[in-house]
């Protein structure tokens, strides 16, 4: 019986995946990854080495999270080094915590690897601090894409009145949604958001608007899209660095 490592994959830019979760990728017997993590980071794996493709996009899902929970278990049996490769960190809006119980349940070791999430290093890269003194002295992480199988929202939208930067994954979808619900909540028409696509690549783009006018500026980038919202993102012009 082998043992699971439940790893990030980090944002995008392979020079961001750590050297623990290098280590463990190059000693994997089985790699099952997701659409969100590198390609070029399998190059680095052993020969002879198989791979499982488990990825996830909207409105369509190679596989259910409960087969890809199975995967991992019935791997662990017959391999001695199980990597699931996920992008970014496991615990960010990555399912690891429901594999992770899985896993334990059935008697299988495992392993956490965190990884760079997408949260911070995409607006890094994009010249997007999510603090700033004088700016922002705190951010939330929300995602978009909730569960659909919940008759209410789990998003505490009451909260977002304040200047805190807010950091929206897996809700380019929801865009339109977004900025009207902000508005709704009292922020000014002209408070500024960003949507970064595919951030940290060399495909990167960045749109820059106002939460009236950014879904008919970005509307049509290519996913993945991050979006983040707060008066952090006027810093851009001074910061923005990567090319």
């Amino acid at each position: 019986m082998g043992r699971v490592y439940l790893t990030g994959a980090g944002p995008g830019d392979i020079e961001l995946l750590t050297v623990k979760a290098l280590r463990v990728i190059q000693k994997a017997d089985v790699i099952i990854y997701d659409r969100l993590a590198n390609r070029e980071i399998l190059d680095e794996a052993k020969s002879g080495c198989e791979f499982i493709y488990v990825g996830k996009e909207d409105s369509h899902h190679t596989l259910p999270q409960e087969k890809i929970n199975e995967i991992l278990y019935k791997s662990a049996l017959d391999n001695n080094i199980v990597v699931r490769l996920k992008g970014g960190d496991p615990f960010v809006f990555g399912r690891g915590g429901e594999e992770g119980i899985y896993l334990r349940e059935r008697g299988i070791e495992f392993e956490f690897i965190p990884g760079i999430t997408s949260a911070i290093a995409v607006p890094e890269y994009a010249g997007i601090p999510v603090t700033h003194r004088g700016v922002s002295v705190s951010f939330r992480v929300v995602t978009g894409h909730e569960s659909r199988d919940k008759s209410k929202s789990q998003i505490a939208w009451e909260n977002f009145r304040s200047d805190d930067t807010i950091v929206f994954l897996m809700g380019f979808h929801r865009l339109e949604f977004i900025s009207k619900k902000l508005i709704s909540l009292g922020k000014p028409k002209s408070y500024p958001i960003a949507v970064i696509s595919r951030g940290t690549t060399k495909d990167e783009k960045v749109v820059v608007g106002t939460l009236e006018n950014i879904y008919e500026k970005a509307k049509d980038l290519p996913t993945p899209a991050l979006i983040v919202v707060g008066r952090v993102v006027l810093l851009r012009e001074k910061l923005k660095w990567f090319k």
